[in-house]
């Protein structure tokens, strides 16, 4: 046997040792081959559809990572602020974000037809420019987590409120805003509430603001305190030191009414020190005075703008309640009282409720009997609510809102029901000598949105026994109308500004432990030149 597997003859191997087609390729011949070593044209057609397919290719390149680019940044629209701005604002660079959802001024949920509403003054076509339908399940409020409203973390000592508002009380299920009320202990409080706004993030001035609310608990027991209602951007609800001076004036003349309880040093006019408020033994104001008045010196801290002359635009935060619902004690049946807060006051704190300048419609609204105290001058009506739409009663929704018109030649209508509820013209807060003050016009501030559910003594009696905790109130929808092609909204508009002076005192705007101007916050009142020396 061999020592190896192979036969010893390799022609018995079965290997082919003919030639074969391609033995040149691997038996190179430098005589023989010495044409193509040379190298062949790049003009061949072959060569030019490789130079082609690179040129293409490099071009692709170049477009896509060069000019694209460019030419998308310089022809792009930019979006607009709409007058908000970073702190407390839109987003970083002050614009609505461009983020996957829904997050646009008006909600995509919106029906199309309430992209329009009809003027209850003159019938004229509004647009909406702002709504929310609170849709997606699960919302949160924490600061940041929403483009345009923020639910505050503090307790509101300013009304006394028995409850402490928490972001953790306020979200979206069903289809609506959920805010809930709760016995719970919390930061030495027994309650837990919750209160949300658009401060500085979304503003309007002049408009439609309307809502459709579930009522918290029932009609048949009292106690509870839910509101939702407008307040001017340079006062934010339940930061004391922001309110201290500004709230709620609506006023841009330079007289006794800028200056503390409306009075010269001399404590003159005494109409201004008689037949105020009863419980503070018949003063008519308390007011620190306005703190940003028509008659700050030039050179003094104060938003703007400035007229020609130097003077400055009278500023504050004004309030315009569209609901605070309550039950009465006796009859036990629920209202609204819809209002107007206002400073300074006329004398005995009366307006003038002219038929000109009042309007009254239906037998279930009547004036509330509240006109104001030392802190607030008030401008009320109270209306019967629908009875069933409470939360712990059919559950059904009814429509509240207000339109109005900012001026002294302006209005506040206000609706329960979906239905007007009564009116009041600008003229109604004219000047009143007795005490010789000038006009308050109608909110001419970019005003922001507050919903809220809590509870006060200060607002009435508490049913104890029959309250039902968790209670909640429900909002389905928010929206916001403006007559067409006047579209006013922003929290910071050039002719009434606000983004310069928040920003220099933003510690007011988000330390509500500061409650007032110059005793916590440790500012100084401009100087008015009634009483200052303005060199």
């Amino acid at each position: 046997m061999s020592q190896y597997s192979f036969d010893s003859d390799p022609a018995r191997w079965n290997i082919a040792f003919q030639p074969e087609p391609d033995d040149d390729l691997h038996n190179p011949d430098p005589k023989r081959d010495r044409h193509n070593d040379l190298g062949g044209s790049m003009l061949s057609l072959r060569g030019i559809m490789n130079l082609g397919c690179l040129s293409l290719l490099i071009l692709g390149l170049v477009g896509l990572f060069a000019v694209y680019p460019l030419v998308s940044a310089f022809l792009k629209d930019q979006p607009s602020t709409f007058g908000a701005y970073n702190l407390g604002g839109i987003n970083a660079s002050g614009q609505v974000p461009e983020m996957n959802g829904n997050f646009g001024l008006i909600d995509r949920d919106t029906p199309k037809d309430a992209y329009t509403h009809k003027s209850l003054e003159d019938g004229s076509e509004w647009d909406l420019v702002f709504s929310d339908e609170f849709n997606t399940e699960g919302r949160s409020f924490y600061p940041g987590d929403d483009p345009y409203w923020e639910a505050v973390d503090l307790h509101y000592w300013g009304t006394n409120n028995l409850e402490w508002y928490s972001p953790d009380m306020i979200t979206t299920s069903n289809g609506s805003l959920n805010i809930t009320l709760a016995k719970q202990r919390w930061r030495d409080l027994d309650y837990k509430g919750g209160l949300l706004s658009s401060w500085n993030k979304f503003c309007f001035t002049g408009g439609y603001f309307m809502v459709n609310v579930s009522l918290p608990g029932s009609s048949k027991v009292y106690g509870l305190w839910p509101a939702v209602w407008a307040m001017g951007n340079l006062g934010r609800a339940g930061y004391g030191a922001s309110l201290d001076g500004t709230w709620p004036y609506t006023y841009d003349s330079c007289d006794v009414g800028t200056l503390p309880n409306q009075t010269f040093p001399d404590g003159t006019p005494k109409a201004a020190t008689v037949h105020g408020d009863k419980y503070n033994k018949y003063a008519l104001s308390y007011q620190p005075g306005q703190r940003l008045s028509a008659c700050t010196c030039q050179g003094e801290s104060h938003p703007g703008p400035q007229r020609a002359n130097g003077s400055f635009v009278g500023r504050g935060a004004p309030e315009i309640d569209m609901f605070e619902a309550q039950v009465s004690k006796g009859n036990l049946i629920g209202h609204v009282s819809q209002s107007g807060q206002w400073a300074p006051y006329n004398y005995a704190y009366e307006w003038l409720n002219t038929t000109d300048n009042l309007k009254i419609n239906g037998e279930d609204t009547v004036m509330n009997e509240y006109v104001g105290g030392v802190y607030q001058q008030a401008t009320s009506a109270v209306t019967a609510t629908n009875q069933d739409c409470y939360t712990q009663g059919s559950g059904c929704f009814s429509i509240y809102g207000f339109e109005y018109q900012p001026g002294t030649d302006g209005y506040i209508t206000w609706l329960t029901d979906d239905k007007p509820t009564w009116t009041i013209r600008g003229a109604g807060m004219g000047p009143d000598s007795r005490v010789e003050i000038g006009a308050r016009p109608v909110p001419q501030e970019p005003m922001y949105l507050i919903m809220n559910l809590g509870m006060s003594p200060n607002f009435g009696p508490i049913d104890w026994e029959h309250l039902v905790f968790p209670t909640w109130m429900l909002v389905d929808w928010v929206r916001v109308y403006q007559p067409r092609g006047e579209r006013n909204i922003g929290c910071s508009p050039p002719d009434y500004p606000t983004e310069e002076y928040i920003n220099t005192y933003i510690e007011a705007y988000t330390n509500p432990n500061l409650t007032t101007w110059v005793g916590d916050y440790k500012q100084v009142i401009p100087k008015n030149r009634l009483v200052n020396n303005c060199t």
